[in-house]
């Protein structure tokens, strides 16, 4: 008997991230977390064997968190992603181009001293698998120019380089390439599930300085959304379920899903029971 499609939770702070992912989700329906209300919408990935469960969360890593834990404990995903846009700390990154998180850095931890800050970092490791998998899926992405290099999360808004926490990030920080927002608490939140592995995507925006207002009203955010959201579906395509096939949703391995009330219409035959991301007879 066919077996629910296996899950992969792909997480948003802004509607424009949101709308970038949703574009390559096909079959889409609505669901609402039981008891917090947090909204998603489900689908299928074309050409792979996994359900896109979307949300989109807000801004702050501890709303992140929070959200993305319940998110995990409700659908049960095998992996998480972030997509979404960061403003770039590189000269060498530009806007438009893609930084996937080899490890994304919490940055306010320290203790203050009249000497200075002694940092007190906190870092979370891409996951192994979703970053073998974008770095095979980028190869073929010739409009796609990625940096496999560290992500900075803090509770900034970064448009001054010369500011006291650009310099902080430079000296305590130095090999983080991209700063943002959202992507510590998702990745704290996978790392604490003991199972899920989990990735930061983000688009460059803008160059931290005091032309992001420029860049961001020029377009800027919508072109680091799309590509951010490009190099998360085609990473996923080559990110394989534990113990399955991993072929193709159009194979007879990985029949396509279609979802209907209680039950789900696969090529060759009808799986009867609870439907993954479904509000009531969740396994």
């Amino acid at each position: 008997m066919p077996e629910p499609q296996p899950t992969v939770l792909v997480l948003t702070a802004l509607p424009l991230e949101y709308a970038a992912v949703r574009a390559h989700v096909e079959h889409r329906r609505e669901d609402v977390h039981p008891t917090n209300g947090t909204q998603v919408e489900l689908g299928r990935l074309p050409g792979t064997p996994w359900q896109v469960a979307i949300g989109e969360l807000g801004e702050g890593a501890r709303a992140t968190a929070a959200l993305t834990a319940s998110l995990i404990d409700w659908l049960r995903p095998q992996a998480v992603v972030f997509a979404g846009v960061a403003g770039s700390l590189k000269d060498d990154i530009v806007i438009g181009d893609v930084v996937v998180g080899t490890k994304v850095y919490g940055i306010h931890g320290a203790k203050l001293t009249p000497g200075g800050p002694l940092v007190r970092p906190e870092a979370w490791s891409g996951s192994n698998a979703l970053v073998q998998a974008a770095r095979s899926a980028v190869r073929d992405m010739a409009g796609v120019r990625a940096h496999f290099k560290p992500i900075a999360t803090g509770d900034v808004v970064l448009a001054d380089a010369g500011s006291e926490i650009a310099r902080y990030i430079r000296e305590h920080y130095n090999d983080a390439a991209a700063i943002e927002m959202e992507g510590s608490g998702a990745a704290h939140a996978a790392h604490l599930s003991g199972q899920v592995d989990a990735l930061v995507v983000r688009g460059i925006s803008d160059r931290t300085d005091e032309r992001k207002s420029a860049a961001d009203a020029g377009g800027s955010q919508e072109r680091a959304a799309a590509q951010a959201a490009s190099v998360t579906v085609g990473a996923l395509r080559k990110y394989r379920p534990r113990g399955g096939s991993g072929g193709s949703a159009d194979s007879e391995e990985n029949p396509q899903a279609v979802y209907g009330g209680d039950h789900i219409d696969f090529r060759g035959g009808t799986f009867y029971g609870p439907v993954i991301g479904k509000q009531t007879g969740r396994q």
